[in-house]
């Protein structure tokens, strides 16, 4: 049963925030027989306050980020509860806020919705000692996103590696087939595989993000970092030239039907999961030899008997055309007050915090932006390599381009860019006419956006 709290007002003095902050982040290690997270001696500074936290995780996910929350618990005496929210969660959170009833905290999964509550006076700025932790441990990139006209709001716990293609080892072997650096090699790599009698690539076209994050990382390769931001911020139209090239060289592969699993109408029927798990289901003989998609797919690949190294392994997103680069797409949830309570801006810092980002690394599944946190906590020797890519790119990567947009237009089942790349996939002919739908559902979003 979850706990409903009315809204009230919390004066926090930075003192007392230090002190109660620094027990939520010290160590809980120790001599003797202590066990790691037992609660420390004394009374706990946050003892008796309850903290709500609204996510749309679910499964694996809410699993592993409730450890994190009971680590929480453990260390200030709160008592956190985990709410389930709608996608798209701004919609969840306007009916919240409409009935005097906003959570604590909200993990945003765009950064467009973290511009779109703040726009709306929703959110409540980051304390000095979450800030203190993004400043120690977040490069000015990961801080800035998190940022909305120069007012910190937002703390990335949760990032994303989404330039990534995973595939069945078995499946490579069998047909003779090695992993590909560009677009032209990953099309004659599927073609190999289709010739061994294996279907090549997995979509999972009925969760229309899966196919946004192929159109970014064609995008981002193809017409380089430049136009990249000026079409997030909608700068130039979706009816450019550089948006057909990158549709055009998309179809190259979505107008295929014997190259995606199940065709088109089965890569239209199936859900992101179920995308990995069927790459990795079968042996050799999986229903998909590779899956585009984050380092997240691990937590599905985790629910197959496949073992990441040896049975799934993943290479780079190739690069699109000579003049293309290697794409770095992220993604991210942050987590954001909505109330300026003493557990709200503790539980900012913690997550800030590398001991938090431990807790779920562990588990697999995770990617975390926070620089600090020790390589060892990922499980594999995979995930480290790619939690060491993200760290590596610094300040140079591209943020998932529907995340920045508005949500009606980036974010939403059903319409806007999600649909209209749906409906690319089930014709991939139509350039010029998904061109035409795209830009007239951004120019109304951002007209939208922007009288607020």
């Amino acid at each position: 049963m979850r706990t409903t709290l009315r809204p009230r007002k919390a004066t926090v003095t930075l003192t007392a925030l230090t002190a109660l902050t620094a027990l939520a982040l010290a160590g809980c290690g120790g001599g003797g027989t202590e066990e790691p997270g037992a609660k420390p001696t004394g009374d706990l500074p946050l003892k008796g306050e309850r903290v709500e936290v609204a996510a749309v995780w679910t499964g694996p996910e809410q699993e592993n980020f409730t450890k994190v929350l009971k680590e929480f618990e453990k260390r200030t005496g709160a008592t956190v509860t985990f709410v389930p929210a709608q996608d798209p969660i701004v919609n969840f959170l306007g009916t919240k806020i409409a009935g005097g009833s906003p959570p604590d905290v909200a993990m945003l999964p765009q950064v467009g919705a973290i511009r779109q509550a703040a726009a709306q006076k929703w959110l409540k700025p980051a304390g000095p000692e979450a800030k203190a932790q993004l400043a120690a441990h977040y490069s000015r990139g990961w801080q800035e996103l998190g940022a909305v006209d120069g007012t910190q709001y937002g703390v990335y716990f949760k990032a994303a590696n989404k330039s990534l293609v995973w595939y069945n080892t078995a499946v490579f072997e069998n047909a003779g087939a090695t992993e590909p650096k560009t677009w032209k090699e990953f099309l004659a790599t599927a073609e190999t595989v289709s010739a061994s009698g294996v279907t090549p690539v997995s979509v999972g076209g009925a969760d229309g993000w899966t196919l946004t994050d192929w159109f970014e990382n064609v995008y981002l390769s193809q017409a380089g970092p430049e136009k990249y931001d000026r079409l997030a911020k909608h700068e130039i139209k979706w009816t450019d030239p550089s948006v057909a090239a990158a549709l055009t060289t998309l179809a190259e592969l979505f107008g295929k039907p014997s190259l995606l699993a199940g065709g088109t109408s089965g890569a239209l029927q199936t859900e992101y999961p179920a995308s990995v798990t069927q790459t990795f289901t079968g042996g050799a003989e999986p229903k998909g030899a590779m899956v585009f998609e984050g380092d997240f797919a691990a937590v599905n690949i985790g629910q197959t008997e496949a073992k990441i190294g040896t049975d799934a392994k993943v290479f780079p997103f190739p690069k699109v055309g000579d003049a293309g680069t290697v794409p770095v797409v992220t993604g991210g949830d942050a987590a954001v007050a909505l109330k300026d309570t003493k557990g709200a801006q503790a539980l900012l810092a913690f997550l800030a915090s590398p001991d938090a980002a431990k807790i779920w690394a562990g588990a697999g599944g995770f990617l975390s932006p926070n620089k600090n946190l020790d390589p060892s906590a990922y499980p594999n020797d995979v995930q480290r390599e790619i939690a060491g890519a993200l760290i590596g790119a610094g300040d140079d990567f591209r943020f998932d381009m529907s995340d920045q947009m508005p949500q009606s237009f980036g974010g939403t089942p059903g319409k806007g860019e999600w649909k209209a790349l749906q409906d690319f996939l089930k014709n991939p002919k139509d350039v010029a006419g998904t061109q035409a739908r795209l830009e007239a559902d951004a120019a109304k979003a951002y007209r939208a956006a922007a009288k607020g």
